[in-house]
């Protein structure tokens, strides 16, 4: 399928089928792009990574009365 006669090449008659295919990878890349944007996937992206960071594994204090007490009697036995 080479036509010589008109002076193409082999290089030439490649971009015909490479050209349409990269304008349409570029389209299907800019919906995937649009599509993410969209349904919310670039939001917040470091808010989950703090959470994480900021996890308290402690049990809270009752009272500050009562943890006062407690580090007094302690402080008493030794």
């Amino acid at each position: 399928m080479l036509c010589v006669s008109r002076g193409e090449t082999d290089v030439e008659s490649s971009l015909y089928i490479l050209i349409p295919l990269s304008v349409v990878l570029v389209f299907v890349i800019a919906w995937l792009f649009w599509w993410s944007v969209k349904d919310g996937q670039f939001d917040d992206m470091e808010g989950p990574a703090f959470k994480l960071m900021m996890d308290d594994d402690r049990a809270p204090a009752r009272d500050a009365e009562s943890a006062q007490g407690a580090g007094e009697k302690n402080s008493t036995l030794v």
